[in-house]
């Protein structure tokens, strides 16, 4: 007894990486997930901002950690991007600083930086178990770190 072929879907799936993991919810779902992108470099922020925009989330984006404190309070996200080095409120600071407010946050930290020889950088994102994506780093790379975070975060809810 033969099996039948099978014959692969020429159309690749809308929003499925080629790991398969889904990004965004079927469209009937209405499910929007909530960024907050921290990053100080206005170019970066705006291309970052306009992908994650046009890969289905709801970005708020801010160019410091004081800003980014002010979000926080104000409302719940489903990932964090926080860039490491930026004016003001410097990421290790900026996580410090939710650690005491909204500490249930901080499992969704995506830290960037291009200073990935930076001793201070690396003992810190070690010392809080960080994920971190160094710049420069590809689209594909910052879609399935937030998609690791949003399972990580559903796991860690579900054991709860």
């Amino acid at each position: 007894m033969s099996l039948p072929a099978v014959v692969p879907d020429p159309q690749p799936l809308a929003n499925v990486l080629p790991s398969g993991i889904r990004l965004v919810a079927e469209p009937n779902a209405q499910v929007v997930k909530k960024v907050l992108l921290l990053e100080d470099d206005p170019a970066f922020k705006e291309i970052m901002a306009d992908f994650l925009a046009e890969s289905g989330f709801q970005v708020v984006a801010v160019v410091n950690g004081v800003e980014g404190v002010h979000q926080v309070l104000a409302s719940d996200f489903e990932v964090i991007l926080c860039d490491m080095m930026m004016p003001t409120l410097p990421g290790d600071m900026f996580f410090r600083a939710v650690e005491r407010m909204r500490p249930h946050l901080c499992d969704r930290f995506i830290f960037m930086t291009g200073h990935r020889g930076n001793t201070k950088v690396n003992d810190f994102i070690s010392g809080v178990n960080g994920t971190i994506l160094t710049k420069p780093f590809h689209v594909d790379d910052l879609l399935e770190m937030i998609a690791f975070i949003n399972v990580r975060t559903a796991l860690l809810a579900a054991a709860a």
